[in-house]
């Protein structure tokens, strides 16, 4: 790909929000709910005569997430009609936001933000059915917060595409830190749709095309980066008025994009303003103040508080920050811990051996703060060796029981027992002639092969540092 050609792109990102109800009805909102067309009212199934009542919480989510991003939060707003007609939406517009949208502004992840709105979300069609379609309504009406960002121009590198999935990995993040949305793409509850376009002169817009629905990190990268290689080539054969404004899509198994429809512009959906719901005045519903000071920590300031902090590597704090329940309980064993070596310590136990446990045994929990900790502190005090010390998390993380308990019963508390090891140490050296003709012949790193045997035949509880010594003095 040359370097002459600047890709811009914009994210519409749409979340279904964490609420009881849907947006208009007192349906349940259930993303997990399987039966089809259960959670139906006339409201969410546009009979005539039902009129919608608004969702206060769906609306106070949407500003806790514009609150989050530094975005300005309308005083006026009100909803409009989007009038298309396709089979999933029953009344044959949808209620969204247009010229007043909640929030407008913001910023998140080196990308600006030009609004967050909310709407109602679509039902859901099925097309498994070989000769025919069905729709499953349940999700008709749902709290939907779309969020918009400005167009951002990238200088081609290959990090264009993951520039702009750091912003919706971010944002995904503050959903989940703010509790406003599961967000979960395999259950379509974050949808991401990019908007794409190259140019040569990096001030200059081109032709845009945006790609629909997008359910996956990874599929949107590949989807972003297919197009912008697709643009480049149909430019570099001159072919650029082909490149025209639709929507496309997204096709995983030929890892392709493919047009769906010419894109329809703001006046095609002939937007007014929603006779049925009231216009909402949002400085005087909600104490904007309160609420900015109750916003939960958020990932970039715990980013920074744990470098400062814990002194951490960075790959860890990413762990941490991408799953909130185990970097809750890593904070809680820092706060008994409290010596800054001994945290990075436990932070390396977490991230490689207790992760590592926990992809091979599903069984595997957390053990409590303070029978980890006491582990973390055997082994940082030479209690207790390194091996032995993943030995025993392994047993914790199945049944939670002290370290010291388990190292004592077992016999596996580190011996510094010169007269015990130097047995152990003569009969491992008797048996290995070979090895011991090896380092006395200058290669030094053999006697590493005698100190491991010794570490199996005491099953971890000789200290390796006074065994190492301890063989070296032997083969003087």
């Amino acid at each position: 790909m040359t370097n002459k050609y600047y890709p811009t792109i914009g994210l519409e990102i749409h979340a279904e929000l964490k609420t009881e109800t849907k947006m208009f009805c007192a349906c349940r909102n259930n993303p997990d709910e399987e039966k089809p067309n259960t959670n139906i009212c006339p409201v969410c199934m546009a009979h005539p005569g039902a009129l919608p009542v608004l969702n206060k919480k769906a609306i106070e989510n949407v500003i806790k997430v514009g609150l989050a991003v530094d975005g300005t939060i309308a005083d006026f707003t009100e909803f409009d009609r989007k009038n298309y007609f396709y089979p999933d939406i029953p009344k044959g517009y949808q209620i969204s936001q247009y010229k007043y949208p909640i929030v407008s502004g913001g910023h998140l992840a080196g990308m600006d933000i030009t609004r967050v709105h909310l709407e109602e979300d679509t039902a859901n069609n099925k097309h498994d059915r070989g000769d025919f379609s069905l729709i499953d309504f349940n999700r008709s009406g749902v709290p939907l917060m779309e969020l918009v960002t400005e167009a951002h121009t990238f200088d081609n590198s290959e990090d264009t595409a993951k520039g702009a999935m750091k912003f919706a990995k971010e944002l995904q993040l503050i959903l989940w830190y703010l509790g406003v949305s599961e967000a979960n793409m395999e259950k379509g509850e974050m949808r991401l749709e990019p908007n794409v376009s190259v140019s040569i002169d990096p001030k200059k817009l081109n032709t845009k095309v945006e790609i629909k629905n997008i359910n996956s990190f990874r599929s949107a990268e590949r989807a972003i980066k297919y197009e912008i290689e697709r643009m480049i080539t149909l430019i570099e054969e001159g072919k650029g008025s082909e490149i025209v404004q639709e929507t496309r899509g997204w096709d995983e198994a030929k890892q392709k994009t493919f047009s769906q429809r010419k894109k329809e512009g703001s006046a095609d959906y002939r937007y007014f303003p929603e006779p049925d719901l009231p216009k909402l005045k949002l400085h005087e519903a909600f104490d904007l103040e309160k609420m900015k000071k109750e916003l939960p920590e958020l990932p970039e300031a715990k980013r920074a508080r744990y470098k400062t902090d814990f002194g951490i590597k960075d790959e860890d704090i990413e762990i941490f920050i991408n799953d909130p329940v185990l970097g809750a309980w890593f904070e809680e064993v820092a706060k008994i811990l409290k010596d800054k070596e001994k945290v990075k310590t436990a932070s390396n136990y977490i991230t490689t051996d207790y992760l590592g446990i926990k992809k091979s045994k599903t069984e595997a929990l957390l053990p409590s703060a303070k029978n980890f900790t006491e582990l973390i502190n055997l082994v940082t005090e030479n209690k207790i060796s390194s091996r032995v010390a993943k030995d025993i998390l392994a047993m914790i993380v199945v049944s939670d029981e002290s370290p010291m308990k388990i190292a004592t019963e077992k016999n596996l508390l580190q011996s510094n027992d010169t007269g015990a090891l130097k047995e152990i140490a003569q009969k491992i050296v008797d048996a290995n002639p070979k090895v011991v003709a090896d380092y006395k012949a200058g290669k030094e790193q053999a006697i590493m092969s005698l100190v491991g045997q010794i570490m199996k035949e005491t099953k971890g509880s000789a200290n390796p540092a006074v065994t190492k010594q301890l063989l070296i003095d032997l083969l003087k």
